[in-house]
């Protein structure tokens, strides 16, 4: 791909429109100064006194900063938090972001929010030391009512959007937004928008997906392939490959630092390597 036609995918950015559909959770991190550490009285432990907490969307909302810095200017989020304090600022995080759209976020007592903790020590002239984190997360089935909502919301929105995002965070199946009714909409969709670009990303596997674009890591690739891991670049272009023909969509297989495979159907696996990063 040379220079021009680059410039010219990147100047079509922000005629898109964007669904992401999946677990949005409040990334949440809280500096601690350790020059300032006291003694509890009631406990005599440490205490770690917190000089600055910063919030942001994270999981789902991982993808959602990065199609915003990319100047993607229609963006709609499907999703749920909780009725708490942690979903006011996942609420708060969303809305500030330019060209995000709401409208299909759903605030619920019937789950709590998804929340990483992330108490960092900071001190000068070091990196951020970051200690056991606190999560927060449902242990629980999403209620069948959230799914037929979002469900809803998906129906409508494919009929205007050029894409679909699916992120899927939770470890436990079926506790967050990516339930197996939400997969049998996405399915229907996929049939009946055949040229709807849809693509998933799952930390547990996209094995029970139906047929879209997947993205995943080498890792995956392999368990879902039941090879041994670490595969060679080779090994990863050939499975990718095979996959998209089977699936008859495209495959993305990240490599951390040695980069990504890539494979359409009907054509070769192609691997691009990584930018150093200092």
């Amino acid at each position: 791909m040379k220079p021009p036609r680059i410039r010219e995918i990147l100047r079509g950015y922000e005629r898109l429109q964007i669904a992401i559909v999946g677990d949005f959770c409040l990334d949440r991190y809280l500096d601690i100064d350790p020059t300032l550490s006291e003694t509890s009285i009631e406990t005599g432990l440490e205490v770690y006194n917190v000089t600055r907490v910063r919030t942001q969307a994270g999981a789902a909302g991982t993808i959602l900063n990065n199609l915003v810095a990319l100047g993607i200017q229609n963006i709609h989020v499907l999703g749920f938090c909780g009725t708490d304090g942690e979903g006011w600022l996942l609420k708060k995080a969303l809305s500030r972001l330019p060209g995000v759209h709401t409208d299909h976020f759903i605030e619920t007592p019937e789950r709590q929010t998804f929340t990483y903790t992330k108490p960092l020590v900071v001190q000068e002239n070091q990196a951020p030391r970051e200690l056991n984190r606190l999560d927060q997360k449902n242990w629980t089935p999403t209620p069948e009512s959230i799914s037929k909502t979002l469900a809803a919301s998906l129906r409508k929105l494919a009929k205007q959007v050029d894409a679909i995002i699916v992120m899927d965070q939770v470890d436990v199946a079926e506790t967050g937004v990516i339930t197996p009714y939400i997969l049998d909409c996405l399915d229907k969709l996929q049939m009946e928008y055949p040229s709807l670009c849809m693509m998933a990303d799952s930390r547990r596997g996209l094995e029970p997906y139906p047929w879209m674009t997947f993205k995943m890591n080498a890792a995956e690739l392999a368990q879902w392939m039941n090879c041994g891991t670490p595969m060679t670049t080779e090994e990863v272009k050939e499975r990718s490959k095979h996959l998209s023909q089977t699936t008859g969509h495209p495959v993305f297989v990240s490599m951390a630092e040695q980069g990504i495979v890539g494979a359409q159907p009907g054509s070769h696996a192609i691997h691009e390597p990584a930018l150093p990063v200092h």
